[in-house]
C-alpha cells in the first residue's frame, strides 16, 4: 500500500527552517546535519591551518598540511551528496515535494558555483511542476559539489607537490571552494529540513538507511604521498 504523502503545514522555507520537528524526524536531521558540519569543520580547520603556516613563511609544512586538505574535501563532498541523493530518490519514488527556494548566485565566490546556480533558476522557469524544480535543484548541488571538490582536489595535488608557477592564485581557488563548498552544505541542510516535514514517519527508518549507506559506498582510502582521491558522483551507487 502506497503510503499518502501528507500536505505542506507551511508556505515557505523560512517558516519550514523555523518549525520544530517532531522528535524521530528532528533526531534524524541532528544526527545528519550533525555528521556534516564535523566534516566541515574538519576541512575548514586543517585548511585555515595550512594557509596560517604559509602566511608564517612555513612553505614546506604549509603543502604537507594541504595533502590531508584533500582527503578532508573528498569526505565532506560524499557525505553532502549522500543526504542531497537520498532526498533524490525518495523524492522521485514516493512523490515527495517540499517547499523549495531558489539558489541565489551571490552566496557562491567561484565563477563556477555562480554559474550553476543561475542556470538552476532558468532552468526552473522552464519547468511547470514543483517536483521537477526540486529535483533540479537537488541535481545542481550534487554536481556542483563533485565539480567543486574535484577541482580542490586537483589543485591541493598541484599546491602539495609546489609544481605551481603561480601558487598564489591557487590558494586562494582553495579558500573560494571552500566558501562555495560551505555554501552548498548550508543549502542541503535547509533542504533536508524541509523534506522531513513532509516525509511520512513511516519512511524515516529507509530515508536514514539510505542515507548512510550512500556515505559509506565509498569511502576515501588513506592517501600516499600525492595520490588524492576524488568524491565522484554517487548516483550509479543509488540502485533506483
Amino acid at each position: 500500500m502506497t503510503t499518502r504523502v501528507p500536505s505542506r503545514r507551511y508556505d515557505s522555507v523560512r517558516q519550514d527552517w523555523r518549525a520544530i520537528l517532531p522528535y524521530a524526524k528532528g533526531s534524524l536531521f541532528f544526527d545528519h546535519t550533525d555528521k556534516l558540519e564535523n566534516a566541515y569543520v574538519m576541512l575548514s580547520v586543517s585548511l585555515n591551518e595550512a594557509i596560517s603556516l604559509r602566511q608564517n613563511g612555513d612553505s614546506e609544512k604549509a603543502n604537507q598540511e594541504i595533502a590531508v586538505v584533500g582527503e578532508l574535501c573528498s569526505r565532506l563532498a560524499l557525505r553532502i551528496n549522500a543526504v542531497l541523493h537520498a532526498m533524490g530518490q525518495h523524492a522521485r519514488h514516493f512523490g515527495i515535494v517540499p517547499n523549495l527556494s531558489l539558489l541565489d548566485a551571490t552566496n557562491f565566490q567561484s565563477e563556477l558555483g555562480q554559474r550553476a546556480a543561475r542556470h538552476s533558476n532558468l532552468v526552473c522557469q522552464l519547468l511547470l511542476s514543483e517536483r521537477s524544480q526540486f529535483l533540479n535543484k537537488l541535481n545542481t548541488l550534487e554536481e556542483l559539489v563533485d565539480d567543486l571538490s574535484d577541482e580542490f582536489i586537483r589543485i591541493a595535488t598541484e599546491v602539495a607537490g609546489g609544481i605551481s608557477r603561480m601558487p598564489s592564485r591557487l590558494w586562494e581557488f582553495l579558500e573560494q571552494s571552500q566558501f562555495d563548498l560551505n555554501t552548498c552544505l548550508r543549502e542541503t541542510d535547509v533542504l533536508l529540513k524541509s523534506f522531513l516535514l513532509v516525509l511520512p514517519e513511516d519512511q524515516l527508518a529507509g530515508f536514514d538507511f539510505t542515507i548512510c549507506g550512500l556515505a559509506r559506498a565509498r569511502r576515501p582510502n588513506p592517501l600516499p604521498s600525492l595520490n588524492l582521491i576524488h568524491a565522484r558522483r554517487i548516483s550509479a551507487i543509488a540502485g533506483e
